[in-house]
């Protein structure tokens, strides 16, 4: 059996951007046999990776990585629930997330260079990537993610793997645990009333003042309609002025000074949060194969 070197490694490698250990394995299969070695890859790999890229990924999981005043918050995304639950998946996302943590990439792009090894794939974080891609048969992404460091204190909070939250906070770790769970739970858009962005407030504003409109009321009882509208939605998507979850009888602001707790700031990543997924239609799938199947 001819020798595999490192040379003839990373020529494949730079000839078809497989894993490093891929291109090993292809190599001994085809002893050495550089276009042999080439060919089973792009039928093992390329071919299936190739195919996946342009598959939606939608699924997935959100990791979290949280120490003291340092942490990363990271989605990974998948194109079905059943991978999201598969072992190397996992281990790939909190992976990304030590990453994150550890050396704090300024995108994804410099996170997928950063030097990673899992099961037999390496040795950077894309490698591994599109080895599980080959591996598993399905595409994945690093979609986002947030870090932390040097600043104050933290509290996460996991809901499964599919809702994620950081709570920027001093004072009170209970507090601030209990307010990344609410926050999970009613999924506010900012910390304040003077937060909520301006695009959401002016859609809010024009529903109001269309649904006041047909009331047929004087202009000035409009107008007072609209900004009571208005001011009930910018207290429904603020997290301090939403009422607790574990007591609905206060607010979380209430809850928070109760508590001698400060929260200065949150991040929520709710998995697939604003990616369109692909509705399967059965009926045009049958139609479309019965129709392939007559034409040949």
């Amino acid at each position: 059996m001819a020798a595999i070197t490192a040379s003839m490694v990373a020529e494949l490698r730079a000839k078809t951007d497989a894993p490093m250990m891929e291109c090993k394995k292809a190599l001994t299969e085809a002893e050495g046999d550089m276009s042999r070695a080439e060919e089973i890859l792009r039928v093992k790999l390329g071919n299936k990776a190739g195919k996946a890229a342009a598959r939606i990924t939608a699924e997935g999981v959100v990791a979290a990585e949280v120490a003291g005043s340092a942490g990363a918050l990271v989605e990974i995304n998948c194109e079905t629930d059943f991978v999201s639950k598969n072992e190397s998946f996992l281990a790939f996302a909190h992976a990304c997330a030590k990453l994150v943590a550890g050396h704090g990439p300024a995108d994804v792009s410099a996170l997928s260079s950063l030097p990673l090894a899992q099961d037999g794939f390496g040795p950077t974080v894309e490698d591994v990537r599109k080895g599980l891609i080959g591996k598993i048969g399905e595409n994945m992404t690093i979609r986002r993610f947030r870090r932390w460091i040097g600043g104050g204190q933290l509290a996460h909070y996991l809901h499964g793997a599919r809702i994620g939250v950081v709570v920027e906070y001093t004072g009170n770790a209970v507090a601030a645990k209990d307010t990344a769970m609410h926050i999970a739970a009613m999924k506010p858009v900012s910390l304040s009333s003077a937060e909520v962005p301006t695009e959401l407030v002016d859609r809010e504003r024009r529903v109001a003042t269309e649904k006041a409109a047909e009331s047929g009321k004087p202009a000035e009882i409009v107008a007072k309609m609209v900004e009571g509208s208005v001011q009930k939605f910018l207290k429904e998507v603020s997290l301090l002025n939403q009422p607790f979850v574990k007591n609905d009888k206060q607010t979380v602001e209430q809850m928070l000074k109760a508590a001698g707790t400060t929260v200065h700031g949150f991040t929520l990543y709710v998995v697939g949060e604003g990616i369109e997924k692909k509705t399967d239609d059965f009926a045009a799938e049958v139609a479309a194969q019965v129709a392939a199947a007559k034409g040949q």
